[in-house]
């Protein structure tokens, strides 16, 4: 199996040959910083970036649009907060908390599912660290769309660029539209991510390919499947 000797080989091997990065991950739990600090500087700069650059007014507007018939003291009251710093702020603190958050239930998840194999060796903390692995495919997309950002010229961009794989982005979907949040979500670092998952089961346990992809796949299938019909229905 190919050999991995640091934290920085890792990071690139990741893409490349998953499965000796997730070997040396298991010997080498401290090694997960790395994809923790550069998944979230990425995330964190695509939004300041975008927050900077993107129209306000424009960008208020739009959103606005998107919650439907709102009464004029309401939309008064929503176009107040799309000021440039306070959509700074809210931006960059929920990107830190969501990431931090949506991780660390998969990472429980992941503990849970794997209980029930005989060498079960890895706990929550283990996982935890796994779970940034996995979203390293997020920092390839966002740097396309960091610059696509830099060398955009009209301001008035949609979000959607943040997710230049995305199903939203690739068929220009408008931001009132119901199926924009859930074209959004499904990109192409989703199933990357998937993947990288299902790899890294299969070598922290003894779960067969087959047993690690369903693992690895079940928490998106249900969810997404909710989110769909939802949306069919209402």
């Amino acid at each position: 199996m190919h050999t991995v000797s640091n934290p920085f080989q890792a990071c690139n091997d990741i893409f490349f040959k998953p499965n000796g990065v997730f070997k040396a991950v298991g010997e080498n739990n401290n090694w997960s910083w790395m994809p923790f600090f550069m998944v979230m500087g990425v995330t964190l700069v695509l939004q300041y970036l975008y927050v900077n650059f993107v129209d306000i007014e424009w960008f208020a507007n739009m959103n606005i649009a998107a919650q439907g018939d709102m009464s004029p003291a309401e939309e008064d009251q929503m176009r107040a907060f799309f000021t440039r710093t306070s959509l700074m702020w809210s931006q960059l603190i929920g990107a830190f908390f969501i990431l931090t958050i949506v991780n660390a239930i998969y990472a429980v998840y992941l503990n849970l599912a794997t209980r029930s194999d005989d060498s079960h060796v890895f706990g929550f903390t283990d996982w935890y660290g796994f779970s940034w692995w996995v979203a390293m495919p997020y920092v390839v997309t966002g740097l396309i769309g960091v610059a696509l950002l830099l060398f955009a010229s009209d301001h008035q961009i949609s979000p959607a660029t943040l997710a230049p794989t995305s199903l939203s982005f690739m068929l220009s979907i408008p931001m009132d539209s119901q199926w924009y949040a859930f074209a959004q979500a499904i990109r192409l670092e989703l199933f990357w991510g998937i993947y990288l998952a299902m790899v890294g089961i299969a070598q922290w346990t003894s779960f067969s390919r087959q047993k690690a992809a369903i693992v690895a796949a079940a928490p998106y299938l249900i969810i997404y499947s909710i989110w769909l019909i939802a949306i069919l229905a209402f």
